[in-house]
């Protein structure tokens, strides 16, 4: 296997990966560290997160920087502040045999006067959140002028963030760069135009293929009824005793009301969602990376660059409207080489999204039964067995309590014993689940037959309905199709777009089906008794001074 030393880097930088336990560079690393190295070259490297990036760019970087220029000559843009000062943390352990090369980390909510500081004492890497950078550059706090290196960090995040035109804006004020490396889990359109606008001949590195899904992850999904979500969420947590993990939903009121629900009951969970502060936010997440939370319910906005090590799984409460969205979910589980799971919570409707997943992922998704009441309390029971038999009595001084142990228990037989400290930890499963239903949604042969008719049509149908104003709409299937003159354009992403719609309707999510954004417009589907309501909510408004339109798209 090839060594980092056979990579071409410097003496420090092999010790140091030493020191770290890096045996041998990952796929993205032993591609991508010589063509680097050369210091000339512009790089797109397609990667899952997990495999070995930051090391991949970081490396090459440490070795490039002159030591005696006490400038910025590498730049770093990252989507997210979690990422930016992860990425901050890496290099700072690289550098370690390095004692003249500086870095600096600059994003949104924290001081810019102390981060104005820091760049003034002297710094030649500066790792930076597009919004802030910005910032400082409007301020004159920092010169791109010597910038040498351009390092864009997670690109397809930080476009569907909507920082395309910060990325042009920061990269058009980088004129003396030798070199451009883009990396990114996927390589949606948008990489592709920027990459030809600002790239020359780029050596392309893809690991896996584009968009697909992490083979070290195991996606299964669990078919239930939508108003069934919550309590299989609850039971897939049960019958994963060890489990930590992330719970994905679409929108940030259903993350603060299902944390909020299942803190009530006992469970170590928080929100992250874009109504916390900045301080909040890192308290949630300097909780969970500790493991003080078990789990961390999060929208896709609020979740965007979180790189936690050792997640076991992901929960889909919702399946995302974007496949490239699922595989951003998914890879936050199974990195570095670990094996991962990732759920999904779908009911019968869903299951032709999920196939366009599957396909687009190329990994085969896997339909699990959702466990019943007794196999919950059963996993339970033995994961409780495991941690007593584990349990770490070298450290206390029990032997001191052993006579008086003996001396209480005298009278009663280890059976007993075991049988009430095994009633101490499960009496509220044992009777939560005493009566517990079937949460499973059963399709028969008439169900499944019926199913594929409407996906071999498009599930087209000519079924009409009128709403209050005497309006046609066309359903498909149960839902009705909506126009709306309102897209990315207007700043709006996927997530962003589906939050502003069910804020603007009152609705519920369970109502919407799919969203397919364009530019200028946007078409929706959304569930025919519903339709009224969303149109009287929306059609005629203002957003940012325009008037919205929204009508029946099939009659346009």
């Amino acid at each position: 296997m090839t060594t980092f030393e056979e990579l071409g880097l410097a003496e420090p930088l092999v010790r140091v990966t030493s020191e770290m336990g890096f045996e041998n560079p990952t796929q993205i690393q032993e591609k991508a560290i010589p063509v680097l190295l050369s210091g000339t070259k512009d790089l797109i490297g397609l990667a899952q997160t997990g495999t070995g990036k930051t090391a991949a760019f970081s490396l090459p970087l440490l070795q490039l920087i002159d030591e005696e220029k006490k400038y910025p000559q590498a730049l770093v843009v990252c989507p997210t502040r979690e990422l930016c000062m992860q990425i901050v943390s890496e290099i700072e352990q690289f550098k370690k045999h390095i004692r003249g090369i500086h870095v600096v980390a600059v994003y949104g909510g924290a001081s810019i006067g102390m981060q104005i500081r820091d760049l003034k004492r002297g710094v030649q890497i500066v790792v930076a959140t597009p919004g802030r950078l910005i910032d400082l550059i409007e301020r004159k706090a920092i010169n791109l002028d010597q910038i040498e290196y351009v390092v864009l960090d997670e690109a397809d995040e930080m476009l569907n963030m909507g920082f395309q035109d910060d990325i042009e804006f920061i990269l058009q004020n980088t004129p003396k760069r030798e070199s451009t490396w883009l990396f990114s889990a996927t390589m949606p359109p948008e990489i592709r135009k920027v990459s030809k606008r600002y790239m020359t001949e780029p050596f392309e590195i893809t690991i896996g293929k584009a968009n697909t899904g992490n083979k070290n992850i195991d996606h299964q999904y669990y078919v239930t009824a939508a108003h069934q979500r919550y309590e299989t969420l609850k039971r897939l947590i049960d019958f994963n005793p060890g489990i930590y993990g992330i719970i994905f939903t679409r929108t940030k009121a259903d993350a603060q009301e299902i944390a909020e629900k299942l803190t009530r009951e006992g469970y170590d969970i928080d929100a992250l969602h874009g109504d916390l502060t900045q301080a909040q936010r890192d308290k949630v997440m300097g909780q969970f990376r500790d493991k003080s939370l078990q789990l961390l319910i999060a929208t896709d906005v609020a979740a965007r660059g979180i790189d936690v090590k050792d997640i076991t799984h992901v929960i889909n409460y919702e399946l995302p409207d974007d496949v490239e969205v699922y595989t951003h979910r998914s890879g936050r589980t199974g990195r570095a080489g670990a094996v991962g799971i990732s759920m999904s919570i779908v009911h019968s409707r869903e299951i032709g999204k999920l196939r366009q997943i599957e396909r687009m992922v190329q990994v085969p998704f896997h339909r699990l039964e959702i466990p019943g009441g007794k196999d919950v309390c059963r996993k339970q029971f033995f994961y409780f067995m495991d941690r007593l038999l584990q349990a770490d009595i070298s450290h206390g001084d029990y032997e001191t309590y052993v006579p008086m142990l003996e001396e209480k228990f005298a009278d009663i037989t280890k059976e007993e014993v075991l049988k009430r400290v095994a009633a101490l930890e499960f009496d509220r499963f044992l009777k939560y689940y005493e009566n517990a239903g079937d949460l499973n949604v059963r399709e028969d042969r008439r169900n499944r037959e019926a199913g594929a008719r409407d996906q071999s049509r498009g599930r087209n149908d000519d079924r009409n309905f009128r709403d209050t104003k005497g309006r046609t709409f066309n359903k498909d299937g149960d839902y009705a199709r909506l126009f709306v003159n309102l897209g990315t354009k207007d700043g709006f992403y996927k997530a962003s777009f589906l939050q502003f719609i069910l804020d603007m309707s009152d609705l519920r999510k369970d109502a919407l089906g799919r969203v397919d954004m364009k530019e200028m417009n946007s078409w929706i589907e959304v569930d025919r008794s519903a339709a009224s309501q969303m149109i009287r909510a929306l059609d005629g408004k203002n957003f940012k001074g325009r008037r919205i339109r929204m009508n029946d798209a099939n009659s346009r």
